[in-house]
């Protein structure tokens, strides 16, 4: 997950609003105007309760990494190893299926990984599905990793708290364009704005959003790994 200092700012499934996605799922942010192919459905249960998240087909790397996933049963069992309140929720480690208490786990890079993809109007809202970077090597550049995942949990932005963001952001080499619909999003939903234009954002939860509200309430230690595990069971839907 990428490092970002905690932030301490306070920030059910219902069938009915999932199938009205379905049948109408729109191109993220800015782009909302279009209608796109019908995206992949994926269900993710976990004690804390169920999400459904709908993967982009703007990152078919991601995206299809993702499925196969899913599809072979290997993210069955694992962890969301990794809670940081106002920031994000980790998972997607293979070694969490049976590490033991306490561990800490993501912490091994890709030397492969996957390239960056920037979309626009896939930002990092809350609720935004995301790939951890593939190390701190400087010779993996912006990669995403191949197994290290986040939903992103973050708080509200303001416009003048934005506008410095992306000026941040350009500063360090990943510009990035909010449309007036992106600025509502995190004054209104709020997110991570300092992650967009170096990170892929290539899903978001869709019905669920309660579950990571739980999972940022959980006691962790001081790796960030949830005190009681919070495992993750995972199947496509049709």
């Amino acid at each position: 997950m990428p490092k970002v200092n905690k932030t301490t700012e306070p920030r059910t499934v219902t069938w009915c609003t999932l199938l009205t996605i379905i049948c109408g799922l729109w191109l993220p942010g800015g782009a909302a105007a279009q209608v796109v192919t019908k995206r992949t459905m994926v269900e993710v249960k976990t004690s804390l309760g169920t999400m459904v998240i709908a993967l982009y087909n703007e990152t078919p790397e991601h995206r299809d990494r993702f499925i196969s996933r899913v599809k072979a049963g290997s993210m069955d069992s694992l962890l969301f190893h990794r809670v940081v309140p106002g920031f994000a929720v980790e998972g997607g480690d293979p070694a969490s299926a049976h590490a033991p208490s306490g561990t800490p786990l993501g912490l091994y890079a890709d030397s492969l990984g996957l390239p960056l993809v920037v979309v626009p109007g896939a930002i990092h809202k809350k609720g935004a599905l995301s790939a951890s970077p593939a190390g701190d090597d400087p010779t993996l550049g912006k990669r995403s990793h191949s197994d290290l995942f986040f939903f992103v949990l973050g708080v509200p932005y303001t416009k003048e708290e934005l506008d410095r963001i992306a000026e941040r952001n350009a500063t360090l080499g990943a510009p990035y364009t909010y449309t007036e619909e992106d600025r509502r999003t995190y004054a209104t939903e709020g997110g991570q704005p300092r992650l967009d234009g170096s990170y892929t954002v290539f899903g978001e939860v869709i019905a669920g959003l309660e579950v990571l509200d739980a999972m940022a309430a959980t006691r962790c230690n001081t790796w960030d790994r949830p005190m009681e595990d919070i495992r993750m069971h995972m199947r496509l839907l049709p």
